[in-house]
């Protein structure tokens, strides 16, 4: 009887049943938030083995070109000598990293058991994202649009984000451009929250070739993308307004609403400017909902300064962010760049927060993947070698490389602090005969707790650990990809 009830749905579990779904629960928190997962034996041991029959190759190769030496011009068969084997040392230093390549794999569900409970304050970090511009003619307004409104429109809470835009050409068209797209934020963001909207950059979203009613069931979805689109065209016409006017730079320079000249109209010489277009003092969408924080930055520039690199515009926007919000985590991004899954800053939470592994974690580096381009064709730059191969070898040797853009930052790290301790290594004591090998026995100018005659401790090491993750990448456009491309050549 009791069972026929239990089907019905008329007799509730028992409390040691409810106790042990909690308990369960519990334990689910406490798990690791990452785990490493290596690349499959048949995937990587073919590969292995084209590294070692090249290998043997080469060693012939060597041999053979070594003890056969060209008489008649023997300089010039040295030098051939000499750079093949610099060119086969560079190899093997190359394959090194591709030996262990590993993928990464994340848990968002024990991060919401963790750090989001039902009842109580929201416990995740808060995150500082900045993003760098120069010049609004060569890397569109609308890009940088896009860019700004992915995450704005990210899935973290409201509260814990911030968006800083570097304007590194004090443009007053950057300026304005940033001010339309907070208006359109406004119904933006709740329309990819309400419907879960994948990518959150409107451009991308709107002209993806994808069957765009899949998994959406509200009857009124149809009419509110439809009314959505036509809300991004008239945004796009007023950036491409803004634009055409700051074709023709006025004799007086530009003039602000209010009357005032534009501080910026000498990009060389000008004041530092900080304007917040949303924040907790107003920013609020269309539904009364809190919007993230939106904070448009110039830095101050003067003659006879070497000011005009991308690395002091993150300076400067690490000492704004620190007095207005001083989030302890830093996600860094190029204007062309938009977020391709909206969870991307709770995947680097997996890292950056896990109890065991986070606080040695300085840095989170993602891929990047490139939109409007031909995936067919092998040399179209997507830099899939690299992504794909040589950061995964990197990250299994614990040494992944920073690349500029698309990485969450601990700022604990910026900041110069030395990392958390590790455990000590076992050191070898030798009697001092042999200077090369251990360590020699303490002398009489070395204190009793391990510190030299200068007061510094020799004991312990110091270590900070970088992982490249590669499940979700963020996404460059295909327009700003042949500018970038074009400027780096």
């Amino acid at each position: 009887m009791d069972d026929w009830k239990m089907q019905q749905g008329n007799l509730g579990p028992e409390p040691d049943d409810a106790y042990d779904a909690d308990m369960a629960m519990l334990d689910e928190a406490r798990q690791p938030l990452s785990r490493k997962v290596p690349i499959a034996s048949s995937k990587i041991n073919p590969y292995r083995m084209v590294i070692v029959a090249r290998l043997v190759i080469l060693a012939f190769f060597l041999r053979y070109r070594i003890l056969n030496p060209v008489h008649d011009a023997i300089g010039l068969w040295l030098t051939s000598v000499i750079c093949e084997i610099w060119f086969a040392f560079s190899w093997i230093l190359d394959q090194f990293p591709k030996w262990f390549p590993i993928d990464r794999e994340t848990y968002l569900d024990r991060l919401s058991l963790r750090y989001e409970r039902e009842g109580e304050p929201n416990m995740l970090a808060s995150v500082d994202i900045f993003v760098s511009t120069v010049d609004p003619l060569k890397e569109p307004p609308l890009v940088t649009a896009n860019t700004v409104l992915s995450i704005l429109a990210m899935d973290y809470p409201v509260d814990k984000i911030s968006c800083y835009i570097s304007d590194d050409g004090a443009s007053m068209l950057t300026f304005e451009s940033l001010s339309q797209t907070a208006e359109f934020a406004r119904k933006w963001v709740p329309f990819c929250k309400k419907f879960a909207i994948e990518p959150r950059a409107p451009e991308m979203y709107f002209t993806l070739k994808v069957d765009y009613l899949k998994d959406k069931v509200q009857p009124t979805f149809v009419k509110e993308r439809r009314a959505m689109k036509r809300e991004y065209e008239e945004f796009k016409v007023r950036i491409n307004a803004l634009v055409a006017k700051a074709q023709k730079v006025p004799p007086e320079g530009w003039i602000m609403q209010d009357g005032t000249p534009w501080p910026g109209n000498n990009t060389k010489d000008h004041p530092g400017m900080i304007q917040v277009f949303l924040g907790q003092s107003g920013g609020h969408d269309t539904e009364g909902n809190e919007l993230p924080r939106l904070v448009y930055v110039s830095r101050e520039k003067r003659p006879g300064f070497l000011h005009h690199k991308k690395a002091g515009a993150m300076n400067a926007l690490v000492r704004v962010s620190g007095v207005l919000t001083n989030a302890p985590f830093m996600l860094n991004l190029d204007c062309d760049h938009y977020l391709n899954n909206s969870k991307a800053v709770r995947e680097a939470m997996c890292f950056l927060m896990d109890p065991q592994i986070g606080r040695k974690v300085c840095y989170v580096q993602f891929p990047q993947r490139f939109d409007g381009i031909d995936r067919h064709d092998r040399y179209a730059n997507r830099n899939t070698v690299f992504f794909d191969i040589n950061m995964k070898g990197l990250d299994g040797i614990q040494g992944p490389v920073y690349v500029g853009t698309g990485c969450v930052f601990r700022r604990q790290a910026l900041y110069g602090y030395e990392p958390p301790k590790g455990p000590k290594r076992p050191k070898m004591v030798t009697c001092g005969c042999c200077p090369c090998f251990g360590r020699r026995r303490k002398d009489k100018k070395q204190s009793k707790d391990g510190g030299n005659a200068n007061g510094l401790s020799l004991e312990g090491c110091y270590q900070w650990h970088y992982i490249s993750y590669i499940v979700h990448p963020l996404r460059l456009t295909s327009k700003s990809f042949l500018y970038t491309n074009s400027s780096r050549r």
